[in-house]
């Protein structure tokens, strides 16, 4: 009886190890420009629960397939950055970095579903980029041309990315493969922001000069659509069904939604906070929004206000901000962190 007894108090003591172990909440990463820093915010209340060291001026975050691993472009201040910073989200080890060498100032970024490898676009050198973040070497360097590439989105069966640059006010295609660029065709002046709908049907790109959102065919980049977005449109994101696409407009400071099959507007939310004073910007002392992502379990988008170092949470069923979430200095890439 007793040896039973000791092997059933075994099994439980195991049961609860095994179930013991904590859940991984969802959460909000908020890459800090000027701190050099990327936050860990509860997407439940806001709460600041960790904190990463990068490299100078993060830029843009990339969240792994599984949620376990970020990596953030350190894009540099006064002399352009060479690195990635790579995040370990479950066990908080020190932040790892990864030398691009000769490739600098990278910026956009986005992960491969393999979960090791990224790709990362890099302004000095005129390349496309893709990194084993494992091994922590480049894998390959694609030219992509002059003209500023700075963001990159990819096809959903990942054998495309798409860049656009700001100064030739164009979108291209990179077929990830051979390594050659196939297509490289006029958006609008300032192009910068981009993304693929979820089902690989279209490509939108915002033109922060132009104020306009141009709506791209997959295979030829021809423009299928144009439509106004004034106020200096920045970046552009989908929710997780497609339905509709989110435009951040940092002039204006606001959030502007749009419907992805008739591409006609559904909202517009004004994101400042009455009475907040606003750091100084590459547009004056003003909110600067910029980077956003919206929430695939719940209805929630995020805005980083860059002046304000806030982060606007928006409720997207009544299109109205509900709450301001504090962050480090100058906020401007976001990565959502699903719960487990």
């Amino acid at each position: 009886m007793r040896r039973v007894s000791v092997l059933l108090a075994c099994g439980l003591l195991l049961s609860m190890v095994w179930t013991g172990l904590p859940a991984q909440a969802a959460e909000l990463l908020v890459g800090n420009k000027s701190a050099d820093t990327v936050w860990r915010l509860s997407l439940k209340d806001g709460r600041r629960i960790g904190e990463f060291r990068t490299g100078e001026a993060p830029h843009e975050i990339a969240v792994s397939p599984d949620g376990r691993v970020a990596v953030v472009a350190n894009y540099g201040g006064m002399q352009s950055g060479n690195t990635l910073s790579v995040l370990d989200l479950v066990d908080g080890k020190p932040t790892r970095h990864i030398d691009l060498g000769q490739h600098s100032a990278p910026h956009g970024l986005r992960f491969l579903s393999d979960g090791r490898r990224v790709v990362a676009t890099t302004e000095a050198s005129a390349s496309l980029l893709v990194v084993d973040i494992v091994a922590a070497q480049v894998e390959k360097a694609i030219e992509v041309g002059g003209g500023t590439g700075h963001m990159v989105a990819l096809s959903p069966d990942e054998r495309f990315a798409y860049v656009t640059k700001i100064a030739a006010g164009t979108l291209s295609r990179i077929d990830l493969a051979t390594g050659a660029k196939t297509h490289e065709r006029p958006a609008g002046k300032g192009a910068e922001g981009v993304a693929v709908r979820p089902d690989g049907a279209e490509i939108w790109v915002t033109n922060r000069e132009d104020g306009t959102v141009t709506v791209h065919d997959p295979k030829t980049l021809a423009v299928r659509r144009r439509m106004s977005s004034k106020g200096f449109p920045i970046r552009v994101v989908f929710d997780a069904d497609g339905r509709r696409a989110f435009v951040t407009n940092a002039r204006d400071a606001t959030l502007a939604v749009f419907d992805a099959r008739t591409k006609l507007p559904v909202a517009t939310v004004s994101l400042p906070r009455e009475g907040m004073e606003y750091q100084a910007t590459m547009l004056g002392h003003a909110a600067l929004p910029i980077g956003v992502a919206v929430a695939a379990d719940r209805p929630r988008a995020y805005v980083a206000i860059s002046g304000g170092d806030r982060i606007a949470v928006v409720d997207t069923d009544r299109w109205q901000v509900v709450d301001y979430w504090v962050t480090g200095r100058e906020p401007d890439a976001l990565g959502i962190v699903p719960g487990k």
